[in-house]
């Protein structure tokens, strides 16, 4: 045997032994045997570098130093999932599900991994990059670090498609929690916290052979592409299997909630078996198609809802309440308590969002409380112990001024929060501002945080975000901790910033109301800055999810002399207040106040013929109404849909004759 053909049979040997030992659990060979073999395999590609491969077993022991991690954009979006918390939310889901798919429903139940979410895609079978969740559009490339992970198969066995995407959880195992925990200990070190955040930060670490030596797994449930040949969720875990993936097996298929509620009820028990952390179960439509069908919202599946395990609950003191200012002036009451463990995490302080929360727990200093974690993340205090209350107790009074610049506060007629009105002068007013300008949904501005952008308006450099555009080096560098590179990062990222689409500039502008969505919808109606400067209420609120209340928030924003003047400047310094010309390419408005349900199967990929109306100024809707203008019809379409627009007079139209509509 010639040495590239002794190499290839111990890769191949070797991927072999690695799916049965942290796949499937069954190892085959030795720990020493394993070894062995990997030793052989490293001495030869050693001596014969032209036989590399990247995907080579030999390249999970890491040793490659990532220092910055590149932005990857998703090729599709990972959204969020709705979160329930009783039967009674299953219930309405399912209700909502059944209203808008003909025919029988059936549902798959998972558990939720409690870890660090990825995307692998792999390309002609091969590992061709990792990306973290990051907001959903785009994340972190940490392929190198993902790599030294043994269940993530570096080449996939059997038949499978050209390109997809398969999304998981990075899981840090107890056992391997504590056994990290053990070594930290011996050496005098901080214990890491949870399996969940130290899982996390493992993928940011810059010497991947760091990462190698952390026992991480990889647990996948969901497979996203074009032209998959999958027709269920349950089908793509079994074909996962069969490509070398590590899919958990607790997931069942069942035919109604009662069934789903079994699964739950079985599972918020056995939970605490489990080799790993889990706060939930997932349940999803298992037909795909009827998945399709059912579309998302703006953040999340309609298709899919987590149920939410009970979450763990302590009980401490609250030492003091005191109250922050955001970037638009509200107050937000936080109640600082005396440090308690909760769910792997000392919590020392909650949100007590506003006046009438407080009025309604009657919370008082000195008052011991219970504390949960919502959804396991968020700490939160559900309720005062009375019985422990102190006679000296007083209740608690709610400011009436800022308690940053003492400005008297205000409170508008059916709004829960309090606000500063003074938003020239707050300090924490203009510091929010920025950052959130800057922010990664925003501006992106490398080489410039959050305690950077504090540091220059404590040091009166800058006073709005338009001011970072004459930033120079040399007012830079007397600043502390800022040496001649991190200065020359700062100016290039704020240059950078000007390449910055125009949706994501109206979003860092922070009109007040004005998010990610409504920016999107804002830009692609009024396509540049003047047009919506110039808007009225009433031109506002008929561009598509735009109500009264954004529409008088943004004529208000831009009504201000303080607001024409930032924007005037930013144009003055290239940023970019309209949509680039070539991303209006393909784009017209001559499907504008025309809304469509898409149902059946299409010749077409359902994505793209959903984009193709939005892009063409219509809007894609997932129920028949007396709203909707066109059904477009395809194959295999559930004949309540149609039964529905024909009662109420939908004009039903096929493939080509949308087609037809787009291209006349």
């Amino acid at each position: 045997m010639n040495v590239k053909d002794q190499i290839q049979t111990l890769r191949k040997e070797l991927q072999t032994h690695n799916h049965s030992y942290y796949v499937l659990d069954t190892p085959t060979i030795s720990d020493f045997e394993f070894d062995k073999k990997l030793e052989q395999l490293q001495r030869l590609e050693k001596q014969h570098p032209e036989f590399d491969d990247l995907n080579s077993p030999t390249h999970r022991v890491g040793g490659g130093v990532t220092k910055n991690f590149e932005t990857i954009v998703h090729d599709h979006r990972m959204y969020s999932l709705d979160n329930s918390y009783s039967k009674e939310d299953l219930l309405d889901w399912e209700i909502r599900v059944k209203k808008m798919i003909d025919g029988e429903v059936n549902y798959s139940c998972e558990l939720k991994y409690d870890g660090a979410s990825i995307s692998l895609t792999y390309e002609n079978g091969i590992l061709l990059r990792a990306v973290t969740r990051g907001d959903g559009l785009q994340g972190d490339n940490v392929t190198t670090n993902i790599k030294t992970i043994k269940s993530v198969p570096l080449k996939l066995k059997g038949a499978y498609p050209n390109k997809f995407d398969i999304r998981g959880e990075i899981v840090l195992p107890w056992e391997g929690f504590n056994a990290m925990n053990k070594d930290r200990e011996a050496l005098g070190l901080e214990l890491y916290r949870n399996p969940r955040n130290t899982a996390s930060g493992s993928l940011k670490l810059q010497d991947s052979a760091e990462v190698a030596k952390r026992p991480l797994q990889c647990l996948l449930y969901n497979i996203t592409g074009n032209n998959l040949g999958i027709t269920t969720q349950m089908e793509s875990l079994e074909k996962a299997r069969e490509w070398g993936f590590r899919v958990p097996k607790a997931a069942k298929l069942a035919k109604n909630i009662d069934e789903v509620l079994e699964f739950i009820n079985h599972w918020n028990e056995a939970r605490h078996e489990l080799p790993y952390e889990t706060d939930g179960v997932v349940i999803k439509v298992n037909n795909l198609q009827q998945q399709e069908e059912l579309g998302y919202t703006a953040k999340a599946p309609r298709w899919a809802m987590a149920y939410k395990f009970k979450a763990e609950q302590v009980t401490t003191r609250l030492r003091e309440i005191t109250y922050q200012v955001g970037r638009t002036g509200a107050i937000t009451p936080v109640a600082n308590l005396y440090p308690v463990e909760l769910a792997g995490t000392t919590v020392k302080r909650a949100s007590l969002h506003n006046a009438d929360q407080i009025e309604k727990l009657d919370i008082r200093v000195g008052d011991e409380v219970f504390v949960e974690k919502g959804g396991e993340i968020i700490p939160k205090i559900i309720a005062v112990d009375l019985t422990q209350r102190p006679e000296t107790s007083e209740p608690t009074t709610y400011i009436t001024n800022c308690p940053e610049c003492d400005t008297e506060l205000i409170r508008k007629e059916g709004e829960a929060q309090h606000y500063c009105p003074n938003d020239e002068g707050c300090p924490p007013q203009i510091i929010g501002r920025i950052q959130h300008y800057i922010s990664r949904k925003a501006m992106d501005i490398d080489g410039l945080g959050g305690e950077t952008v504090a540091l220059l308006v404590k040091e009166g450099l800058i006073s709005n975000y338009a001011d970072l555009y004459v930033l120079t080096v040399e007012e830079l560098l007397p600043l502390e901790r800022m040496a001649q590179k991190s200065a020359e990062n700062l100016v290039h990222g704020v240059k950078a910033s000007t390449q910055i689409p125009f949706e994501k500039v109206l979003f860092g502008l922070g009109i007040r109301y004005v998010g990610e969505t409504v920016a999107k919808k804002l830009a692609k109606h009024y396509k540049n800055i003047t047009s919506i400067m110039e808007a009225t209420v009433l031109e506002l609120i008929t561009v598509d999810e735009i109500g009264e209340k954004i529409a008088e928030s943004v004529v208000l924003f831009f009504s201000k002399p303080a607001s024409i003047v930032l924007v005037e400047r930013l144009r003055s310094y290239g940023v970019q207040l309209e949509i680039a010309p070539e991303k209006l390419a393909g784009k017209s408005e001559i499907l504008a106040g025309k809304t469509f349900v898409v149902s059946g199967v299409f010749d077409m990929p359902r994505p793209e013929l959903k984009k193709l109306i939005e892009d063409n100024g219509g809007k894609v809707s997932s129920a028949i109404s007396s709203k909707t203008t066109y059904l477009i019809a395809g194959d295999k379409m559930g004949p309540s849909k149609l039964q529905k627009a024909k009662k109420i007079d939908v004009t039903i139209i096929s493939e080509q004759d949308f087609l037809d509509l787009v291209y006349r």
